[in-house]
C-alpha cells in the first residue's frame, strides 16, 4: 500500500498525520509525507532579487515541518520518505495522486480557522483526485475505531468498501453500514400527508408498494458490502434509514461519536469542472471526523 500523505504545518495537516498513522493497514506500508511551498507571490517573480532568499527560506520551512512530522512514525511505519517541493499544493499532490493507493489531506490548512468545512487545498483535491483520498481529522478514541459505512449499492460506493478492506487496519475496529432509503413523498413534498395515512392506505398506495421495494433493495445493498469485509474478526452492524443520504449520515456520524465515515463518490472529475457527487462532498465538508471519499473506478480525468 502506497499513500501519499500532504502536510503544510498546520494543525489540521497534523492531524490527519496521525490518523493515517493509525487507520493504514501495517503490512506493506510505504508512505510519502510531503511538504509543498508555495511559489513567491507575484506573476513574474523569476528575476525577482529576492527570489532566491525567498526559496531558502520556505524551503527551510518545509524541512522543519517535515522534521516535526517524523515522530509520527516511530515504529511499525514501514517505508517512509519525506519530500518537499515549491508550487501550487492542490496541483502538485493531484497530479501525484495517480501513482499512490490513497491520498491524504488535513480539512484545512494553516490560514483557515473554525470547526467545520474544508480548505481550498482540501477541498480541490477531493474533487479532482483520482485516487481515494481520506480527509484526516482528530480521532475520537485513543484505541479502537468505530467506522460509518455509508452503503448505497452503486459502483462508488462498493469500490469505497473495498478500499477500506484492503487499505486500513480494521483489526479492533466496529464498522457500521448504513443504507439510507429516499422515500419517494420527501421528493414530492408530501411527508405530512403521509405522516396521516393508516397503515393500510400506506402499504396499498403506490408510495407505499414503492417503499417496499427500496426496503428490500436496501437488505440486498448491505449484505453486498458485507461480503467485501474479509476480516472476520470485524464486529459489523447495520442500519437501514429514511431520509436525506447526506443529512442521515451527518446525524449518525456525530451521534455515533464515529472516527471514520466512507463514502463513495460520483461525478465529473477534471481540472474545470467541480460536479463531485453533493452527497459525498457535503459529507466531507460537514463530518465531524475522518472521511474517506473514493470515486468509481472507471472514472478516469
Amino acid at each position: 500500500m502506497k499513500a501519499l500523505i500532504a502536510i503544510d504545518g498546520s494543525s489540521e495537516a497534523t492531524h490527519a498525520l496521525q490518523t493515517a498513522a493509525r487507520l493504514l493497514g501495517p503490512i506493506g506500508r510505504h508512505l510519502d509525507i510531503l511538504c509543498v511551498a508555495p511559489e513567491m507571490p507575484g506573476r513574474n517573480t523569476s528575476g525577482h532579487p529576492g527570489r532566491a532568499r525567498y526559496r531558502q527560506r520556505i524551503l527551510a520551512e518545509a524541512d522543519r515541518i517535515l522534521e516535526k512530522a517524523a515522530p509520527s512514525f516511530i515504529s511499525g511505519a514501514g517505508i517512509v520518505n519525506y519530500q518537499k517541493q515549491i508550487g501550487s499544493p492542490s496541483r502538485l499532490i493531484v497530479d501525484k495522486a495517480a501513482d499512490y493507493d490513497i491520498v491524504v489531506v488535513g480539512a484545512r490548512g494553516r490560514e483557515m480557522t473554525g470547526e467545520l468545512g474544508l480548505g481550498p487545498v482540501a477541498s480541490r483535491v477531493v474533487e479532482h483526485s483520482p485516487t481515494p483520498v481520506l480527509v484526516g481529522r482528530a480521532l475520537r478514541a485513543e484505541e479502537g475505531i468505530r467506522i460509518l459505512a455509508a452503503v448505497d449499492g452503486s459502483a462508488a460506493s462498493l469500490a469505497a468498501i473495498e478500499t477500506l478492506d484492503s487499505l486500513f487496519d480494521l483489526g479492533s475496529g466496529e464498522i457500521s453500514l448504513m443504507h439510507v432509503t429516499e422515500t419517494p413523498w420527501l421528493h414530492l413534498g408530501l411527508e405530512e400527508d403521509w405522516e396521516t395515512y393508516s397503515e393500510e392506505d400506506k402499504d396499498a398506495s403506490e408510495e407505499g408498494v414503492l417503499e417496499t421495494e427500496l426496503a428490500r433493495e436496501a437488505e440486498v445493498v448491505i449484505e453486498q458490502a458485507r461480503k467485501l469485509l474479509h476480516n472476520r474478526h470485524l464486529s459489523v452492524s447495520t442500519r437501514i434509514v429514511q431520509g436525506d443520504p447526506a443529512n442521515e449520515i451527518l446525524s449518525e456520524a456525530e451521534s455515533g461519536q464515529y472516527d471514520l465515515v466512507v463514502v463513495g463518490a460520483t461525478g465529473t472529475r477534471d481540472l474545470k469542472h467541480s460536479m463531485l457527487g453533493s452527497v459525498s462532498f457535503k459529507v466531507a465538508w460537514n463530518a465531524p471526523c475522518s472521511v474517506l471519499i473514493v470515486r468509481e473506478p472507471e472514472q478516469i480525468a
